[in-house]
């Protein structure tokens, strides 16, 4: 619960999501559409005023000063509801994307229907679009049933909903600039509303309510049968169904890419420049993914997750440092020319605001382990490889003979030179294991005995490097005393045992060095230059994976402590941002498959332990 003020900016934390799982909008708790792109999720914005005030909103709230919101999803689903209580009467703004179908679209659709609960309730509406990142200029024709703004090469249709006999809206207003701003009343028991339609040929028409409550119903029955799928009923059952249905929310259907998350440019530190756009798929969070879709019985988005992996390893990136680029557009395409909008402000005054990714381009040996490791997970699970993936399954590894021992940027995509990190020969061990795994289990042709042997390799060299004894720990990089906690998942893909005398050590050090309360950082910049300014926040991520760790270790009753209190970061809605700032704010892009994807993993595991305790 809060009350507004006019014109205040809404924190990260104060949005929700929703989507037509081909792009997705951020709608604030004043009922602020603030972040917007269309017609994908890596295209350029209409609404953008999270990173610059004159970026661009769609402004639906009450007339009034100070009112008091509240948020909430329909359960089950991916309909927003904020709730808006003044001295009046109440009223609601019911937000939604109705789904776009499987294959690509210009065209898309984002409701936003008004109800009048009780008394009397004027909203004022500002829709006020900035087309390509505020680049294009865009003129205005506004109409009895609604308005269409128009820009060089892209169209926005507003269209009016209401019954035939009710009264119009009042008091219309254009600017300069090709705004539009007008009210209205609703008095218990009305209906009204708007719909934004994108399509290059749209036009605003009146629309019933009738056909309106029609498609919300629709979508609602869509989402519900979906997370209805889950036969899951252990412990934070609906906490995973909201995470399960962000990731899906974040999935581009027509290629089944899941993008890291579907903002640009939110820091990792106010007011610094670590601001990254995270409108993309990488391999990394997409080979995690499937397993965590997997434990909760989403199979067929699992499949289709991993078909889009294996259709990156048989296409070998032409410009890439290796076979995988380690990032791509959501049709796949590398290219991802990172360019800075020198325009905008940033969130907060954080800035340069980037768009596009230059660390696509950077050599990470770890998204080899972790693809391979998705597709020997998903072999287990009913999907298993053809010859053709095979074929090139033998093609990946033996690049990977050749060049897993040399420095690298790291998981963290670093920006500070190439370094011998032991996370990325973890991941480079657990490719070749999984590759030999494959062969051996269904008898196909490989060379395995020299798998084996780099994998021995490898393994011998992360326990003679990797390993530090001052530290009696596994530490970031060859060489060096520094702690990463991306190591936790050592024990996980079977590197080490969970009990191991080496890991519990490890795992202390990690409690002492990069624990603050419940949150885990990725590493300490000031001991580990990474070639940015500044520091970030802890990295949620990594809280998760340590509190899988504890658990795998039989550290219980620590590791449902630690969960328990990571999950008083989520915002109302029960979304995580990248990262927790030291004050509690969520900073970094927002939600975060990452995050939502290892807190699902996290919870089934925990849950698993709390199951055996018992």
């Amino acid at each position: 619960m809060s009350t507004a003020a006019p014109g205040a900016p809404a924190s990260i934390a104060e949005h929700g999501l929703i989507g037509d799982l081909q792009t997705a909008a951020l709608v604030a708790t004043d009922g602020t559409i603030d972040w917007f792109c269309s017609p994908r999720f890596d295209s350029p914005s209409i609404f953008g005023a999270l990173l610059d005030e004159d970026g661009g909103r769609f402004r639906i709230r009450p007339e009034t000063d100070s009112f008091t919101r509240k948020q909430l999803y329909l359960p089950d689903t991916a309909i927003l509801i904020t709730r808006f209580l003044t001295d009046d009467g109440v009223a609601e703004l019911v937000d939604f994307m109705p789904t776009a179908g499987d294959s690509a679209r210009e065209g898309h659709s984002l409701i936003r229907l008004l109800r009048c609960v009780r008394g009397t309730v004027t909203f004022a509406v500002e829709i006020a679009p900035r087309f390509d990142y505020g680049r294009r200029a865009h003129t205005l024709e506004v109409s009895d049933v609604g308005a269409l703004f128009v820009a060089e090469d892209a169209r926005l249709a507003v269209s009016v909903v209401r019954h035939p006999t009710a009264p119009r809206s009042t008091g219309a207003l254009t600017d300069d600039d090709g705004d539009l701003s007008l009210t209205v009343t609703l008095h218990t028991g009305d209906v009204r509303g708007v719909v934004l339609e994108t399509s290059p040929d749209a036009v605003p028409r009146e629309i019933s309510p009738e056909e309106i409550q029609q498609l919300h119903d629709d979508t609602a029955r869509f989402w519900q049968d979906w997370v209805g799928q889950s036969p899951y009923s252990g412990r934070w059952r609906e906490l995973l169904h909201r995470s399960a249905i962000t990731l899906k929310l974040m999935t581009y259907a027509p290629s089944g890419g899941l993008v890291a998350a579907p903002t640009a440019a939110l820091p990792e530190q106010i007011g610094g420049e670590r601001n990254w756009d995270y409108r993309y798929t990488w391999v990394r969070d997409s080979s995690f993914s499937v397993h965590a879709l997997l434990r909760m019985g989403f199979h067929d988005e699992a499949v289709t997750l991993g078909g889009w992996l294996k259709d990156r390893v048989a296409e070998r990136a032409p410009d890439a440092a290796g076979p995988l680029a380690i990032m791509y557009r959501v049709d796949g395409s590398p290219d991802l020319r990172e360019e800075t909008l020198d325009h905008w402000s940033g969130y907060r005054g954080s800035s340069p605001v980037h768009i596009g990714n230059g660390a696509a381009d950077q050599l990470q040996l770890d998204i080899y382990g972790e693809a391979l490791d998705a597709i020997w997970y998903l072999d287990q699970h009913g999907a298993p490889i053809g010859h053709p993936g095979w074929v090139t399954i033998c093609e990946l590894l033996d690049w990977l003979v050749d060049n897993w021992d040399q420095p690298e940027e790291g998981i963290w995509e670093t920006r500070g030179g190439r370094k011998d990190f032991t996370y990325g020969r973890l991941m480079c061990w657990v490719a070749f294991d999984r590759g030999i795994r494959l062969a051996t289990i269904h008898g196909r042709p490989a060379p395995v005995d020299r798998w084996i042997r780099e994998r021995d390799a490898v393994y011998e060299q992360i326990m003679a490097h990797g390993w530090n004894p001052e530290r009696q720990a596994f530490v970031q990089h060859y060489g060096d005393t520094v702690l990463d906690s991306s190591l936790l998942k050592m024990a996980q893909v079977g590197f080490i045992a969970p009990r191991d005398p080496m890991w519990l050590s490890t795992l202390d050090a990690m409690g002492d060095e990069l624990l603050s309360d419940s949150l885990v950082y990725r590493y300490d910049p000031a001991a580990s230059p990474d070639g940015l300014a500044g520091s970030e926040g802890t990295f949620s991520l990594c809280t998760f994976l340590y509190v899988e760790a504890l658990a795998g270790a039989g550290r219980v009753a620590e590791a449902r402590l630690v969960f328990e209190k990571m999950l008083t970061y989520a915002n109302h809605v029960g979304l995580f941002s990248e990262e927790i700032s030291p004050t509690g704010e969520q900073i970094g892009n927002f939600p975060q498959a990452f995050t939502h994807l290892a807190l699902i993993d996290a919870a089934l595991s925990l849950n698993d332990q709390l199951d055996r305790a018992r």
